[in-house]
């Protein structure tokens, strides 16, 4: 549909453009057809007609060469900047890219991530150790939430990644996760050495750092966990985890293209 214009002269897709600006948390196409219906009663919107809106603003912003894009993230629109300035924003990225989460944290995650809805006694038995402190961690952070109890003796709660955890790693849909042979594809991509050569060497420094600290937390590897999983035959679930804390990390370097 043509770019409507306001009583005021203000144009339809500059009111989107501002709904998408201000919402702190990517906001759907639903949510800025019903605040447009209550701002002017004369104008209803289906969510469909919100998409061409948002492909004529990237185009603008594409034409006068702007760092930043409208982006589809966890359902909802949200403003990112355009991956070729990642270079020049890394140094924000990795300031704390380590401290954000521990090693045992993400593997706790990737384990429901790509196995969810899972329960605590399958991330123990898969870790190899007791999850409770990482599970709560995860759940402080809104990175996963509950998402009810599964049908068995004693009931044990179900924890799945929260919507949260989408727009943490810039993905639209938990669909998007990488498959382990996609990994493998992106480890091995020539412009990622020096970056992955930058997080080793960053990491290396946090754990001597941390060296001296006391810590409940385990120190079993992702490469154990799969190999427990190989170990009592469960190859299904071996190619989904193979690989999946290196993507986890791999998908926070995207945190900082999100407004």
């Amino acid at each position: 549909m043509n770019d409507y214009q306001f009583i005021d002269g203000t144009r339809l897709s500059s009111v989107i453009e501002a709904f998408i600006f201000t919402s702190p948390e990517p906001i759907d196409a639903a949510k800025i057809c019903d605040l447009i219906s209550q701002g002017d009663e004369n104008l209803e919107l289906e969510p469909e007609a919100i998409a061409p809106f948002v492909e004529k603003l990237n185009q603008r912003y594409e034409e006068n060469g702007l760092a930043f894009t409208i982006t589809k993230v966890a359902g909802g629109y949200t403003f990112a900047t355009h991956k070729r300035f990642e270079p020049w924003l890394s140094i924000f990225q990795h300031e704390d890219a380590y401290r954000k989460l521990s090693q045992s944290a993400i593997e706790t995650l990737a384990i429901v991530a790509y196995k969810q809805p899972v329960t605590k006694p399958e991330v123990d038995d898969i870790r190899g150790v007791d999850s409770g402190y990482m599970l709560r961690q995860l759940l402080e952070k809104v990175l996963i939430e509950v998402s009810g109890r599964l049908d068995a003796p004693g009931k044990p709660l179900l924890y799945k990644t929260s919507k949260h955890f989408l727009k943490h790693f810039g993905l639209n849909s938990i669909d998007e996760l990488p498959k382990p042979r996609e990994i493998e594809e992106i480890l091995k991509d020539d412009d990622m050495a020096e970056h992955r050569q930058f997080l080793f060497d960053r990491q290396l420094e946090l754990e001597d750092m941390e060296a001296g600290e006391d810590s409940d937390e385990s120190d079993i590897s992702l490469l154990d966990a799969v190999e427990k999983l190989e170990d009592e035959g469960l190859t299904e679930e071996v190619e989904q985890m193979d690989d999946t804390e290196g993507i986890l990390n791999e998908a926070d370097e995207g945190e900082t293209e999100q407004q």
